[in-house]
């Protein structure tokens, strides 16, 4: 297990590459950001062989990043070839800087089409976009979200839709990105959760419940939670997506310690 940060949430206040020094002296082992396009991919490029890190994961590009109902989405059968372009451009752009993970999100319920044909649109933009995906060696972690608190109207919450849509695709390459904030907002029950279903997981972030802030700050016994992980031999990253209420390289330092310790 590896863990990694994601820059404009944790360190929001520095430039992405700036923030990258601050990640590896906390002992990342990877950085995470959102927007690749309008990011300094350069400079942030520079920083981690600075600092020996790898970029471990960002963001797709236009309807392969859609939360809101006002936005292209994968749920909306108009736009389903712009949504494979995107992700298309999108997994070029992660090879180019060699980084393993692109986060996709698949939108809001849209009006006036069913569960199921929104259901068949996700699966036919990630179906199409899967060869891609193996040939680069870039893999898709499709995001979960909660409704309840951060993003009302979006798709794909519940760990069981979510595996449905990854086994549907049948990809080495699409997986699930299984935020444990999220997941334990949605669902709880998290220590089952997970290791039942992390097969099915390419990516993990993590922060506690209630705000959003480091662990040790809410309800989540991370140290259980990830003891939990660890057990199943998982080997990817977990990424630190939160908002510290604390030092935050002292706040990512504490989750290296938990996620790897002497492992």
């Amino acid at each position: 297990m590896r863990v990694a940060v994601t820059l404009p949430t944790v360190f929001e206040d520095q430039s992405l590459a700036d923030a990258v020094g601050d990640a590896a002296a906390a002992g990342a082992h990877g950085v995470e950001f959102f927007d690749w396009e309008g990011a300094d991919l350069e400079a942030i490029s520079a920083a981690c062989a600075d600092n020996d890190i790898e970029i471990a994961g960002t963001l797709a590009a236009g309807a392969g990043s859609s939360i809101e109902a006002t936005e292209p989405a994968m749920t909306h059968p108009a736009y389903t070839d712009q949504a494979i372009a995107d992700i298309e451009r999108s997994i070029d752009a992660a090879a180019t800087l060699d980084c393993p993970t692109l986060i996709v999100t698949v939108g809001a319920e849209q009006e006036g089409f069913s569960r199921e044909t929104q259901r068949e649109c996700i699966v036919s933009v990630l179906t199409a976009v899967a060869p891609k995906a193996e040939a680069t060696d870039v893999t898709l972690a499709v995001e979960l979200l909660n409704t309840a608190v951060d993003h009302p109207g979006y798709f794909l919450q519940t760990t069981e839709a979510g595996v449905g849509v990854v086994d549907a695709v049948g990809s080495s390459h699409v997986t699930l990105l299984y935020d444990i904030y999220h997941q334990q907002i949605t669902e709880g029950n998290i220590i089952d959760t997970l290791t039942e279903n992390v097969d099915a997981v390419g990516h993990v972030h993590l922060a506690d419940v209630p705000g959003r802030h480091e662990p040790g700050t809410g309800e989540l016994n991370y140290r259980n939670v990830l003891a939990a992980l660890a057990d199943t031999e998982y080997d990817g990253y977990v990424g630190c997506e939160f908002f510290p209420e604390g030092d935050a390289t002292d706040a990512v330092a504490g989750v290296v310690e938990m996620a790897v310790g002497d492992r």
